[in-house]
């Protein structure tokens, strides 16, 4: 993992306070990036490249809970905060966290390159897949699991820093490909722990 990375997550982990601070404070209606969750269906068919540059689909996870969560690796605040209440949910399960696969799938395409997940999604669990694809194949699925997604403003180039709007919820689909729950930003590791291990 390359020192830039590192540096990035770290600042992130700093900024993470100062979002949960801001979240408990917050009207739960006020920011499309907080935790309201969605109303409506969740999940869909997709195919889309992983971190390691193979193209997957839905289907490939069957038979495992799929614990999918939209966001992206330049992400300030709430994205590295919810992955890591994600995996370390996981870890606590112990064996049983084996049945759940984790996936991030990205809702910032032109910058998440597999290369770039590669980098990122090592940094939180040895199981956590990345994915992303084409504009045209994220805006489909997002729309398909009820997820919010728009670029604040035009960047010049990739180079340049830009953030995207997001609904941040953490959605659980069963072995059968069918939504089980969702879990709204600030779900706490030990809130999600309980419900999978409910679940399971």
């Amino acid at each position: 993992m390359s020192k830039a990375v590192k540096f990035r997550i770290a600042i992130a982990f700093a900024l993470a306070f100062v979002a949960v601070v801001t979240y408990v404070m917050l009207p739960t209606s006020l920011d499309r990036r907080s935790g309201v969750v969605p109303q409506g269906s969740f999940g869909g068919s997709f195919s889309l490249l992983d971190h390691n540059g193979q193209r997957v689909t839905d289907k490939d996870f069957r038979g495992a809970y799929m614990l999918i969560y939209f966001g992206y690796t330049s992400c300030p605040d709430v994205c590295p905060l919810d992955l890591r209440f994600m995996t370390g949910a996981l870890n606590e399960l112990g064996d049983d966290g084996d049945r759940v696969q984790p996936i991030l799938i990205t809702v910032d395409p032109l910058r998440d390159t597999p290369a770039v997940l590669a980098d990122y999604v090592a940094a939180f669990h040895p199981r956590l897949v990345g994915l992303t694809g084409t504009t045209e194949q994220i805006a489909a699925v997002a729309k398909s699991y009820g997820v919010f997604r728009e670029k604040e403003g035009e960047a010049a180039d990739l180079a340049a820093a830009y953030l995207v709007n997001h609904t941040a919820v953490t959605i659980l689909i069963g072995p059968d490909g069918k939504f089980v729950r969702v879990f709204s930003h600030g779900s706490g590791l030990g809130e999600i722990a309980a419900s999978l291990r409910e679940i399971l």
